[in-house]
């Protein structure tokens, strides 16, 4: 029975947690800021990446060089992107790993997003000078920037709460990356024709120093947690192999499964984003007004996402575990999917890029993460960064040159290829389910023994 005193709204409720959990609170501004600084400059990236100006895009050398292999690197900017994208995450893999090996957790947690920091200044610097293959490289750069912050915040999530708190709490979290998902395509659209693009570099900077300010706080309660359970320090440096995560993926059956579930969610989306990069292409022929368009997409898909964050993904979590937030998902694009093979229709493809994305932000992508609450700080920061970034973008890249291959044949056979592979992400997400049952309930047992020796 709910008590009389207790908050009956959802923003209520919201109010209330982050009154009595000061930990939630610094995670939600974290958060907030951390997606804030990524979405104002998503809607650059994205304009950038459906652009049929490719001399504005890539260096002069290399479109000459697939010009004279007969090559239109026009009819292959995706494809030629995302390839580049998946060889930088290989190469970054080691470096990661070393850094999370070698340094404590006050040393490498401020690292990543002070280097952030330093980039982005030096785009600001780059971005109105003229000089050839800047889009590429921001375009390159802001994806890796996306997956790799993003990874090691909710790998340094895990280290602040329990099993329990991470169902009571995640939702809200992603509520608050939801909101900064909001701020981010506001900031574009009212920013962009005022200060210029290479302005935006500066806001996103801005965004980023608050988030090193929020790892500093935070990790005062992660050291206290880690104490209080006897649990593995983080303020030790880790040790083990540099391309431990990777090494894990293979060997353990929970990591495989879950990367399966990942890989095809990931093609479900490049599918879909593909296809909505040639309808953009052939509808927007302006850099500013294609910004507009996916910045009116980021907004739908946001909302969407709130709602179910502050309403469904707490109660579904706590309540009945992660199957729900899990297969939910899945079922959803498989019926969004089944509709487009249907009719491909300019309209239905936005309303599937919005459930498709809103139910992974605020339902799948909070049940994965509770995950990790319950395994060592090796699966977190190793295994979890490889399959946020290495397997991810291998999904990217598999899919993209799958869509160039079945595009030939026209929208519809994409999406019942789609249809295919959202079916195979469901499939994973039972897989991993069977797995996560073997798994304790909370990390109380915890030891200091890496996993990898």
């Amino acid at each position: 029975m709910t008590s009389p005193s207790a908050p009956r709204s959802a923003a209520g409720r919201l109010r209330a947690a982050l009154r009595s959990s000061p930990p939630l609170a610094w995670s939600f501004l974290y958060f907030f800021c951390l997606l804030s600084g990524y979405y104002v400059l998503r809607p650059v990236r994205e304009a950038m990446g459906a652009s049929a100006d490719v001399e504005a895009l890539f260096p002069a050398g290399m479109i000459a060089f697939f010009a004279a292999h007969g090559v239109p690197l026009k009819d292959f900017t995706l494809q030629v992107l995302f390839t580049c994208t998946f060889l930088i995450m290989v190469l970054l893999q080691p470096v990661y790993g070393a850094l999370v090996s070698r340094y404590p957790r006050r040393v490498f947690l401020p690292g990543v997003y002070g280097f952030f920091i330093a980039t982005l200044l030096l785009f600001y610097v780059l971005f109105d000078s003229g000089v050839p293959g800047r889009g590429m490289a921001f375009f390159l750069w802001v994806t890796v920037f996306n997956l790799f912050a993003v990874a090691v915040f909710w790998s340094f999530m895990a280290d602040v709460f329990s099993n329990a708190q991470a169902r009571s709490y995640y939702g809200y979290i992603g509520a608050a990356g939801t909101l900064g998902a909001f701020l981010g395509p506001v900031l574009t659209r009212v920013l962009v024709e005022r200060i210029g693009i290479a302005h935006l570099m500066l806001v996103s900077a801005g965004f980023l120093a608050v988030c090193v300010v929020c790892v500093l706080r935070l990790r005062l309660w992660a050291v206290a947690r880690e104490q209080e359970g006897q649990l593995s320090s983080g303020e030790v440096p880790m040790g083990g192999d540099v391309l431990g995560g990777l090494k894990l993926i293979v060997r353990e059956p929970l990591l495989r499964w879950l990367a399966f579930m990942v890989l095809f969610g990931v093609g479900v989306g490049t599918l879909l984003y593909n296809e909505q990069a040639a309808l953009v292409r052939r509808l927007y022929t302006d850099a500013a007004a294609a910004t507009a368009y996916y910045s009116s997409i980021d907004l739908a898909i946001n909302a969407l996402a709130l709602v179910l964050q502050l309403l469904v993904t707490r109660a579904l979590l706590s309540r009945f575990g992660i199957a729900p937030a899990l297969l939910i998902p899945g079922v959803a694009i498989m019926l969004g999917y089944a509709a487009l093979a249907a009719s491909p229709l300019p309209m239905m493809i936005a309303i599937v890029q919005v459930i498709t994305r809103s139910s992974e932000f605020a339902l799948a992508k909070p049940a994965r993460e509770t995950l990790y609450t319950r395994v060592n700080r090796e699966w977190r920061y190793k295994a979890g960064a490889a399959i946020d970034t290495v397997v991810y973008r291998g999904g990217d890249l598999t899919f993209v040159w799958v869509h160039k291959l079945v595009s030939a044949f026209g929208s519809s056979a994409v999406f019942g290829v789609g249809l295919v592979v959202a079916t195979g992400m469901t499939v994973g997400a039972f897989g991993l389910l069977r797995q996560a049952r073997k798994l304790p309930v909370e990390r109380d047992v915890e030891t200091d023994k890496r996993v990898s020796e």
